[in-house]
């Protein structure tokens, strides 16, 4: 469970990396379209994309995550979560077990909160490619957390295709498919509470 919300911390940082300092017309470049990538993820128009893990030897996920603004919804073989932005719902599928927090309590997902990004400790710049274009953010001195991110893009839709990530000496690649930008109904990240009876699943509530 640990690993599962950093990687999901780490995929949702990475997509997230928008620099503000002063930069050359390279990582201008770079920023542009990190902003048109973030705005459509990340959107009021909402978003839904897969993502796959696999660190041979010591961990292996996929899933699917869906965004729209500050609300969202993931699912994998073993978690389903629903956040409206008011409550976060956490389905632990073989427990039969609903963990109940407040949307924006750090508790809810400590090791994935552990990975927020704050853009002023990052330098970054663009390079072409015929895969696309990878964008490269590297921490500067001191910086704790992500210490490099290596981004792919598709160059026609500019939907991320790969994160590559550094955190201290670990490596690891975290492969995107099948992007999908809009038609996404708020009622999608609001918990069903009626396929959930408590007769059935066991609450546990830490707001």
């Amino acid at each position: 469970m640990k690993r599962l919300f950093l990687f999901i911390g780490i995929l949702w940082t990475a997509l997230g990396m928008l620099a503000v300092e002063k930069e050359n017309p390279n990582a201008q470049q770079a920023r542009r379209m990190f902003m048109e990538t973030f705005n459509m993820i990340y959107g009021q128009k909402g978003s839904q994309l897969h993502y796959k893990v696999n660190i041979v030897g010591i961990y292996k996920t996929e899933g699917t995550i869906w965004t729209k603004g500050k609300k969202s919804k993931f699912v994998d073989e073993r978690y389903i979560a629903w956040n409206d932005d008011v409550t976060y719902y956490r389905l632990e599928r073989k427990k039969n077990r609903v963990v109940v927090y407040s949307a924006h309590s750090d508790e809810r997902d400590k090791y994935a909160t552990k990975f927020k990004f704050v853009p002023d400790n990052y330098t970054y710049s663009i390079k072409d490619s015929e895969e696309g274009y990878y964008i490269t953010l590297k921490a500067k001195k001191g910086v704790k957390g992500i210490k490099e991110a290596r981004c792919l893009l598709d160059k026609k839709t500019r939907y991320p295709i790969s994160v590559r990530i550094k955190v201290g000496i670990f490596h690891t690649t975290i492969k995107i498919s099948d992007v999908k930008v809009g038609g996404i109904s708020d009622d999608f990240f609001t918990f069903p509470k009626e396929q959930y009876p408590p007769t059935r699943f066991e609450y546990e509530d830490h707001r």
